[in-house]
């Protein structure tokens, strides 16, 4: 398990974030078409995991702009913002913010923030994501992962991804 925060509260997770140089486990996600969002259709592709609670909260809907305009100018990479939101909540959200240059996937379905580590154990936000940014390869190899310390601060972007270089 590991340890992040939320409003100064020590909040612990379902395990561990996948240890870089490691292989990621496949995951399987629902995108805003409720289709599959797999780890397989993104072979070949470096993947920005931009993992949060909710769409619905002021700071996860920075780290979804942030990332959205940070990744115009990223060749051969997805980044794909990962939380328990329905997929219906998560197109309004793209939708509404004009969000085109990143994907979606929602756990409703899935067993991703368990496998992935991230899935909060207690707290007030107990059972959803903790905020985090997970970096992949071309070949599905961890790059770079990042719990943030505190749930209501934003993660460190530039670091995530000049983990792509």
């Amino acid at each position: 398990m590991a340890t992040t925060a939320f409003k100064g509260n020590p909040v612990t997770t379902s395990g561990e974030l996948p240890a870089v140089g490691s292989a990621a486990p496949e995951f399987e996600l629902v995108g805003t078409d409720l289709a599959p969002v797999t780890s397989g259709s993104l072979n070949g592709k470096n993947v920005v995991l931009n993992i949060f609670p909710s769409v619905d909260t002021g700071v996860c809907a920075q780290s979804v702009r942030t990332f959205n305009e940070k990744a115009t100018g990223l060749e051969n990479t997805a980044v794909i913002n990962v939380s328990a939101d329905l997929p219906f909540a998560l197109k309004r959200f793209a939708a509404d913010e004009g969000i085109e240059n990143a994907s979606a996937g929602s756990t409703f379905r899935s067993d991703f923030a368990s496998t992935y580590g991230v899935k909060m154990a207690d707290g007030p936000l107990a059972d959803l994501c903790a905020r985090s940014v997970i970096v992949l390869d071309a070949e599905g190899k961890v790059v770079y992962t990042q719990l943030v310390d505190e749930i209501t601060t934003e993660p460190d972007y530039d670091s995530a991804l000049a983990a792509l270089n």
